[in-house]
């Protein structure tokens, strides 16, 4: 409502990021891409990093968006978040679909990209464990500002440099082995990225050990979010 563009920005907002990557990254900083062509390469880790990144931002105020209505009538506060998370997969699918017709389009120009069919079966998997890691995140950050409000400006610092801690606009192949590349590895998110690249690309990094990594620290970030959520949402009213 009230938009002059509306459900277009879905689409606007990848491709001038992606054009943006092309003339900083690409065209001035030269940074390889792994044979890839730049817009696929970088609309393949932007869609990702969209889709966890709006999960999070979102989630995490939900205490403080929602404040009107948790003070009025009760019912299962976990509904909001969940339900945030799942409203996202719109855009995401906006989003995909428009990777999806780039895809389509290099492939037929004799572009050097592939479909790894083994991996690209897990795409459902990968996609859960963004949500799981955005929800997680997300109400874990919400619980902390329901009483300490400046913690959004830390918040919003750390999720603009995560995004270059991840691979999204370099590939993995570009850090060198040693303490560098173990710290990046370490970031739940680089190898679910890295993993939808080496599907649909048929380049990138891809591990099953890294994947169990990523996917047990999900896990362990819902539990301890969906506890510390429950626990502040007895009194949130009182701090908020």
């Amino acid at each position: 409502k009230q938009t002059i563009l509306g459900p277009l920005w879905y689409i606007i907002q990848p491709v001038l990021t992606v054009i943006m990557n092309m003339v900083v990254f690409g065209g001035i900083a030269k940074m390889s891409t792994d044979g890839i062509p730049q817009p696929l390469f970088y609309m393949a880790g932007n869609v990702l990093w969209f889709y966890f990144s709006s999960c999070l931002t979102s989630t995490s105020s939900t205490f403080i968006a929602n404040q009107g209505m948790f003070g009025k009538v009760y019912f299962p506060r976990l509904v909001v978040p969940i339900a945030t998370v799942i409203s996202n997969l719109v855009r995401f699918s906006v989003q995909l679909a428009l990777f999806i017709v780039l895809w389509i389009w290099f492939f037929t120009a004799g572009a050097n990209v592939s479909v790894n069919v083994k991996v690209i079966v897990m795409f459902p998997v990968l996609v859960m464990m963004l949500a799981g890691l955005g929800l997680g995140f997300g109400i874990l950050v919400s619980s902390m500002t329901t009483k300490y409000r400046d913690l959004n400006i830390l918040f919003s610092f750390i999720v603009s440099l995560w995004m270059y801690a991840t691979p999204i606009v370099y590939p993995i192949s570009m850090v060198p082995e040693g303490r560098l590349r173990t710290l990046i590895m370490l970031n739940p998110m680089t190898s679910i990225i890295e993993a939808f690249k080496y599907a649909t690309l048929g380049q990138g990094y891809f591990s099953w050990t890294a994947l169990g990594y990523s996917f047990t620290f999900m896990v362990i970030l819902l539990l301890l979010g969906i506890i510390i959520f429950n626990k502040v949402q007895r009194s949130f009213m009182d701090t908020v």
